[in-house]
């Protein structure tokens, strides 16, 4: 059986689907629910770039990027990056290559968009993404954005997973 990877854009009539997808129980501290997701995307209109993902028709997972940030919150623009903002993949359907396809959506977005890397944060602690995010190409950068580490992941052209 061949799947069907695609995202799509939170509309009226994927809206329910989409507030609906939870992620195992364990995971609830580690990633905000899609509702709280849409409501920044709706506060940050020119910023954020919410998808849901699709395996043929069927809601497996969420993604959110974010586009053009001033990360340091500086005001200065000084260090803009663009980057995985949320992922939440459902969780009867972890393991099966959602996230790795939403990682790579998102890097496909922000190369499109001309951008040379992806950014990314996560919760440290043994029960976090961080593994996943490794295991991807993704490298901590040292820095912290509130209690979540910082990783980035360079995008050449030859990069795909």
């Amino acid at each position: 059986m061949t799947t069907t990877l695609r995202l799509a854009k939170i509309t009226d009539d994927n809206f329910d689907a989409a507030v609906g997808l939870k992620v195992r129980p364990d995971q609830e501290h580690l990633v905000a629910p899609v509702m709280k997701s849409l409501a920044e995307a709706y506060v940050n209109p020119d910023t954020a770039w919410p998808r849901l993902i699709l395996d043929g028709d069927r809601p497996v997972g969420f993604l959110m990027a974010f586009i053009d940030i001033d990360f340091a919150g500086d005001g200065k623009g000084t260090d803009i990056r663009s980057g995985l903002w949320r992922l939440n993949i459902a969780a009867g359907e972890q393991g099966r290559g959602y996230g790795r396809f939403a990682v790579q959506s998102v890097a496909d977005e922000i190369r499109r968009r001309g951008g040379t890397r992806l950014t990314t944060t996560w919760l440290p602690g043994d029960d976090g993404p961080e593994g996943f995010y490794l295991g991807l190409g993704i490298r901590p950068t040292g820095e912290m954005s509130g209690d979540q580490k910082v990783g980035e992941l360079e995008l050449g052209d030859a990069q795909r997973w």
